[in-house]
């Protein structure tokens, strides 16, 4: 059974659009598949791609009215050069739904779309979504935001059910800022519950965390309220709290005594965080934007520190004010 959402706007259990359409789904690991079970849940066609799929990329974006990227960070820069191989339909929106910055460019996945494809509208789509639980039909909301805000009604539309809130967006960047950058936090919040520090120390790590994110997201053009919000904390919250996610696997991991590649094997899928961490430590001193939790994580991956002593690293910090005026 769905949930209903107590606002002014009532769902049915069909779809929100009067119009079926056909979406490209790129990407058919364990989140994209759940992004085509919301489409088709609500009516509408589904072209599912992969490289392990029989299926050409041609054939599937043949006479498509949205294309939707759920690939991993690393495929986004190679896939962006098939298509422009390739004849995309004219000015359909292009969703991206990766959480990741590309390690050559230093590039969001938004921004690497926008400069493959200038002439399309670019959405970006995230939130507090584990595709396991989607897939369970349990409820769920996300955020699609664009600078477009028709084509972001557009892939509102194309989701939002009973069991999936969508909100749009005017911010981008800030969207899909949070749901990157939290990946490293989960990192961390793994390392804090594998320690067994305990409740405070968690609640200690996330509200620190959560004004790291801030002050990076903001510097690279995300809007401070968006951190705030779905995109943002709540993306964090979930993704810090759940064994299904990746990046808090790999954190909790490392905490038990595991090397990365032991962790990374068990796994058997990308845990983003990891690639993400790296490139933002790059930003970061290019920008000399303080970020001590995301460096002790950075330390961590790259075996040069225990989780211990990142622990004690935080800990004992210079004191001083939790705000400044």
């Amino acid at each position: 059974m769905g949930f209903m959402i107590q606002d002014s706007t009532i769902m049915s259990d069909s779809s929100v659009s009067n119009e079926p359409l056909t979406l490209a789904i790129l990407g058919a690991g364990a989140w994209g598949s759940a992004l085509a079970q919301l489409a088709r849940y609500n009516g509408h066609t589904v072209h599912l791609w992969s490289r392990r799929l029989d299926n050409s990329l041609a054939e599937s974006i043949d006479s498509i009215d949205v294309l939707v990227s759920a690939i991993s960070m690393r495929g986004v820069a190679v896939t962006i050069e098939q298509l422009q191989t390739l004849k995309l339909p004219d000015k359909i929106p292009i969703v991206t739904a990766t959480k990741g910055l590309d390690p050559d460019s230093t590039l969001t996945p938004s921004q690497l779309w926008g400069m493959g494809f200038p002439d399309h509208p670019i959405v970006v789509l995230s939130g507090p979504n584990l595709s396991a639980e989607i897939e369970q039909g349990l409820p769920a909301a996300t955020v699609v935001a664009s600078e477009d805000l028709e084509a972001a009604k557009i892939v509102q539309q194309v989701f939002a059910s009973n069991r999936f809130r969508v909100y749009t967006s005017f911010d981008p960047m800030g969207t899909e800022l949070g749901g990157t950058l939290k990946n490293v936090i989960a990192i961390a919040a793994g390392v804090c519950d594998g320690l067994q520090l305990g409740t405070n120390a968690k609640s200690a790590l996330l509200t620190r965390a959560l004004t790291e994110i801030i002050r990076i997201g903001t510097h690279l053009g995300g809007k401070t309220e968006t951190f705030f919000g779905l995109s943002g904390l709540g993306d964090m919250l979930t993704t810090c709290n759940s064994t299904l996610s990746r990046n808090y696997r790999v954190g909790y991991g490392l905490a038990k005594g595991k090397t990365l590649e032991q962790v990374l094997t068990e796994l058997g899928s990308t845990a983003e965080g990891v690639n993400t961490t790296n490139v933002l430590i790059e930003i970061a001193h290019r920008e000399q934007i303080p970020i001590p939790i995301s460096w002790q994580v950075y330390q961590l991956l790259n075996h040069q520190i225990t989780p211990q002593k990142a622990v004690e690293a935080l800990m004992e910090r210079d004191l001083k004010p939790e705000f400044y005026r």
